[in-house]
């Protein structure tokens, strides 16, 4: 049983049940894509992240060269996920504007695209504690 693997997979399937239960609460209706929408409560990356170095540093040590290439890692997934993608997010917001006006202007009906790619601070700490959590409880 490999359970840093285990305490990854599960942190990630937990955190991206909570984000497709609560768009279906929001939405009042069920559909399995909501399991691979980036963005919103909690996430998902930093779960995965966390539960994966959490479990690495209870299983070898916190001072383990394991342990420090997975916190290595694990930055770099939240700083993936709170800026390069919030940034992302503000480059399509700007494009929508755009599209908006090309639609108007030229009668099409062009798609608008995904704007919420990245997470708040609220979002990856959510995901940051189910990581943890699920360490704790897999090790």
């Amino acid at each position: 049983m490999n359970k840093p693997f285990n305490a990854a997979l599960l942190s990630w399937f937990l955190a991206q049940s909570m984000k497709a239960l609560l768009l279906t609460f929001k939405q009042k209706k069920f559909r399995f894509d909501l399991y691979s929408l980036p963005g919103g409560f909690p996430s998902s990356h930093s779960a995965t992240v966390s539960g994966l170095a959490a479990s690495i540093g209870l299983l070898y040590g916190f001072d383990s060269g394991l342990f420090a290439i997975a916190i290595i890692l694990a930055f770099f997934m939240i700083y993936d996920a709170k800026v390069i993608r919030g940034a992302a997010g503000k480059q399509a917001q700007s494009l929508n504007r755009l599209i908006e006006m090309f639609n108007e202007e030229e009668g099409q009906d062009m798609a608008k695209l995904r704007e919420v790619l990245g997470h708040s601070i609220l979002e990856i700490i959510g995901g940051i504690l189910i990581g943890i959590l699920v360490a704790i409880w897999i090790v």
